[in-house]
């Protein structure tokens, strides 16, 4: 199983130098890769560059850019650019977002995300295959078809060839079609507050049915899982689990009105179908500490690794038995480095 770890997330204006140094301490202590997110902040490929410039071994990853915001051709030389400057390293993370980004930050139409997603794939892969840029597809047409613009528009391909055709894309994906479609078109999958041990209720039809569709030349889909990590002895367990209520509560709770709730189905999904009732009205009637106190304990039980080291290698065996080939880190005690340092004895 392989580390990751989301860095310089949006609202934090440390000096990014210092940011780079605890990367690099990172990547000293074992860490595989890390993942810079954009939302609506700065964006990921600049830290990216930076990071690429001051590490040797790390992959860096996009966690995530959606599909709107830049045009699939964009994207594709965007990575290539990335995956050239760090002599191999770069990872695409993508997804559709939401309507309230992409509409009302982006200023474009949320239209058929899974398609737009999958269509953007395609065109990314033809890009590093330095093969012409050519797809009529539901959401992406390149070049602009006949009767749109000047008509003067022909295929291309990059001039430069990408240091790899193979740039590893990551999707993520949270429900029914669009983690079947994960599972088949993509490297890795994605998914948002994972429990292992509720996986395959959740998303195992789903993602047969991709993976009965997937190409073998893709190889096998690889999954990354985020967890929070302590490891240590007498550490205060209960305390350190209930930090995550106040966000749990938000998603199942917060992230969307009544019946549009993705996160909320997912809780249900996850047998949790009347605390995910009740989480849900009370955080929109505004009682968003009493929705917080509602999240199962079993939820905080399994999502988390938190406690002393053989506690936290059951844990692992069970992210492990659930098909997770990334673990991504949120270390709550320490630094970074030093929770990389144990989980990396730990999985040997």
């Amino acid at each position: 199983m392989r580390l990751s770890m989301e860095i310089a997330w949006g609202g934090s204006r440390r000096p990014f130098a210092e940011v780079a140094r605890e990367v690099r301490d990172l990547e000293q202590a074992g860490l595989d890769l890390v993942w810079v997110a954009e939302a609506y902040t700065f964006d990921a490929i600049s830290r990216l560059g930076y990071l690429a410039a001051v590490t040797e071994r790390v992959e860096l990853a996009t966690g995530i850019v959606n599909v709107y915001g830049r045009t699939p051709t964009t994207i594709a030389m965007t990575m290539a650019g990335l995956d050239y400057v760090s002599g191999g390293r770069a990872a695409c993370g993508l997804g559709a977002s939401g309507p309230q980004v992409i509409e009302g930050f982006h200023g474009v139409p949320w239209e058929k995300p899974l398609t737009r997603v999958r269509e953007t794939i395609d065109v990314c892969r033809m890009l590093w295959r330095r093969e012409k840029a050519q797809l009529d597809g539901q959401t992406i047409q390149v070049p602009l078809p006949e009767g749109r613009g000047t008509g003067l528009g022909k295929p291309l391909k990059f001039i430069d060839t990408p240091e790899r055709e193979r740039i590893p894309i990551w999707w993520a994906a949270l429900m029914g079609r669009s983690v079947a479609a994960a599972a088949e078109h993509a490297d890795g999958w994605l998914p948002t507050l994972y429990v292992p041990d509720r996986a395959e209720r959740a998303w195992g039809e789903d993602l047969r049915a991709g993976l009965a569709r997937r190409s073998p030349e893709l190889g096998p889909l690889e999954i990354a899982a985020a967890a929070p990590v302590a490891i240590g002895e007498d550490l205060p367990v209960q305390e350190l689990r209930d930090r995550l209520r106040p966000m749990l509560a938000l998603y199942v709770g917060g992230m969307g009105a009544r019946g549009k709730n993705f996160y909320n189905t997912l809780a249900q999904r996850y047998g949790f179908e009347a605390e995910a009732e009740e989480i849900q009205d009370l955080y929109l009637d505004g009682k968003k500490d009493e929705a917080a106190a509602k999240i199962p304990q079993a939820w905080l039980e399994e999502a988390t690794l938190i406690g002393p080291a053989s506690h936290v290698a059951e844990r692992l065996a069970a992210y492990r038995e659930a098909g997770v080939t990334m673990l991504t880190i949120d270390p709550l005690l320490g630094n970074g480095a030093e929770t990389v340092a144990q989980l990396r004895e730990l999985l040997g």
